[in-house]
């Protein structure tokens, strides 16, 4: 079908108003005749699916920090509508998604900063203490991190297809100052005062790695990455005088070196196919840059490119290559922190990383954001800004990330999380509230509580739900891409279906005529339009309203072919 969108705004009005009058909770508004709408704009759209960019490998969030006193203190009840918002795939009759699929789940490994309470120098509870399986003695309780082990499940259960340890800080029993966090003061500027981890453990913090990956592998979960190290540019160490404000470590390219090659022995020891993530960079510009933190950038070379040696204060400090490894695959992973405020710093600095990779085979994966700031160029005001505002400029990253910087995987860092401070929803996708309060009170999250979606959580829905793993991005031609209008496509591997995910910044609507080619000799059988809006959480629109973006939107144009 094709529909004509006409220019009458009443035309419009009168319909939502004749389906409020006219609907029964249980059948849709179904016109008799052929509807005709007002778009403030028209366009032509093309999809060439015979030009291929990048296979996707999945779209995550992770189990940092909350999850845990969630899955073990809440109900049965919120439990499972919270696994079922992040995990289902499932949409129903009315046309309605339970959840948005996620296809990667992001595991927090702790060091055990949660076991010495107050003494562990970290004093938020709630949110950035993390149990450790590895016990003083060496023996392993797998009883830890219960709540986080329970959305493990369930997500395993609602078929997530793989997951992805991380960690954060080696184990307690192998720092230097026995924290979850470096403590020399922030006036040292040796790089050593960095990096907490003992010379003599970096072996056993290897093992307790592959152990916990084995564990979970033995127990029936797909987990082909593993990621040792965090946001290595960041100087953990806590302020004298200061709380610390979570579990870290530093590492420059000679004990990232160190670490990552006996992880390698490790997981062959072991048997296990998983590999290791590199980079964990905690923004873009340490992929491709020198000028990003010395020992802690330019990690395409170091890392990808065997003829590299880098030098500091004129002094060789030799190579640190780690393609030949077998665990090593070429992907380099960074967060999309600090340059997501403007159009220009977002598709600059994705340029210029995927650029670098390319240069030696690396492949790309963005594996942690969230809204750190509040200074957006999307929105006029932040304390203006609604909630879709806010998830309008994840929607900017997001497109930048896969069509630009054309990472393979996607991430958001903190699923669920509780709002304070007027941060709005800027780090959850699921905001939750202790002891049952809806409001902004902060509270302990050990009693059961109340949860509640937001925009961001169905913005991602948008790409999640329906490209799954293994899809590849292809060609979408728009006659002009804006900061105020983009998209993408995408394939899946039997060749039958294509996505096409558009965002809309501007205050008008627009109608779009979409053509696809490359399809050798397949068409189009049946097309389907789910939105995100201030009115709307991916929601399928009825047949006379596909093709329809609305104003301040994230659409969702599923192309069934046969």
């Amino acid at each position: 079908k094709r529909y004509k969108f006409m220019k009458s705004k009443y035309i419009l009005a009168s319909l939502f108003c004749l389906a409020a009058f006219s609907c029964s909770d249980d059948k849709s508004f179904e016109p008799a005749y052929t509807v005709s709408l007002e778009a403030d704009e028209n366009m032509t759209t093309n999809v060439d699916a015979s030009q291929v960019f990048q296979t996707i490998d999945g779209f995550a969030s992770s189990d940092a920090w909350d999850m845990d006193f969630i899955g073990k203190y809440w109900s049965n009840s919120n439990k499972e509508g919270i696994a079922k918002l992040l995990f289902s795939r499932n949409i129903d009759s009315k046309g309605r998604p339970e959840g948005i699929g996620l296809s990667m789940w992001r595991v927090n490994v702790g060091g055990g900063s949660s076991e010495q309470g107050d003494a562990s120098g970290i004093p938020d509870k709630y949110e950035r203490r993390v149990e450790c399986f590895l016990n003083q003695d060496g023996s392993y309780n797998w009883s830890k991190q219960a709540g986080q082990q329970y959305f493990m499940q369930k997500a395993k259960e609602y078929g997530c297809e793989s997951f992805v340890l991380f960690t954060n800080t080696p184990p307690v029993w192998y720092t230097k100052n026995g924290l979850a966090f470096p403590t020399k003061g922030a006036s040292s500027n040796q790089d050593e005062d960095k990096n907490n981890l003992k010379d003599e453990h970096y072996e056993d913090f290897a093992e307790f790695l592959a152990t916990v990956t084995k564990h979970f592998v033995d127990q029936g979960y797909n987990i082909p990455l593993i990621s040792p190290i965090n946001e290595p540019q960041v100087d953990w160490r806590k302020t004298p005088g200061a709380d610390a404000e979570q579990e870290g470590c530093s590492y420059t390219h000679e004990k990232t070196k160190i670490l990552v090659t006996a992880l390698n022995d490790k997981l062959e020891e072991k048997g296990l196919a998983t590999n290791i993530l590199l980079g964990e960079a905690s923004r873009w510009e340490p992929i491709y840059t020198t000028n990003s933190g010395g020992y802690y950038s330019n990690l395409v070379d170091h890392y990808f490119n065997p003829d590299y040696k880098n030098y500091y204060n004129g002094n060789e400090e030799g190579k640190y290559y780690l393609g030949n490894l077998k665990h090593v695959p070429n992907i380099l992973c960074a967060h999309s922190y600090h340059t997501d405020k403007t159009w220009s710093s977002l598709k600059t600095a994705r340029e210029k990383a995927y650029e670098k990779a390319q240069q030696f085979g690396v492949e790309l994966y963005q594996t942690e954001w969230s809204m750190l700031s509040t200074d957006y160029d999307n929105y006029e005001n932040y304390d203006d800004a609604s909630y879709m505002d806010l998830a309008l400029s994840m929607a900017r990253v997001l497109h930048h990330d896969l069509a630009t910087a054309n990472v393979r995987s996607w991430s958001y860092w903190t699923s669920v999380s509780q709002e304070r401070w007027s941060q709005k929803s800027r780090f959850y996708l699921i905001r939750v509230s202790a002891d049952g309060k809806d409001g902004e009170d902060y509270g302990d999250l050990h009693n059961n509580g109340v949860y509640a979606t937001c925009k961001n959580l169905w913005v991602l829905g948008n790409y999640s739900l329906f490209i799954r793993p293994n899809f590849q991005r292809v060609a979408l031609n728009l006659p002009e891409e804006s900061e105020e209008f983009f998209g993408s496509a995408y394939i899946s591997p039997e060749k039958n279906r294509v996505v096409v995910v558009y965002t809309n910044l501007k205050s008008e609507s627009i109608h779009i005529e979409c053509g696809i080619q490359g399809l050798d000799g397949k068409e189009v059988v049946a097309v389907n339009q789910y939105t995100t809006s201030n009115a709307k959480d991916l929601k399928q629109e009825p047949d006379y309203l596909v093709g329809h973006i609305p104003a301040k939107s994230v659409v969702t144009v599923v192309y069934d072919l046969k």
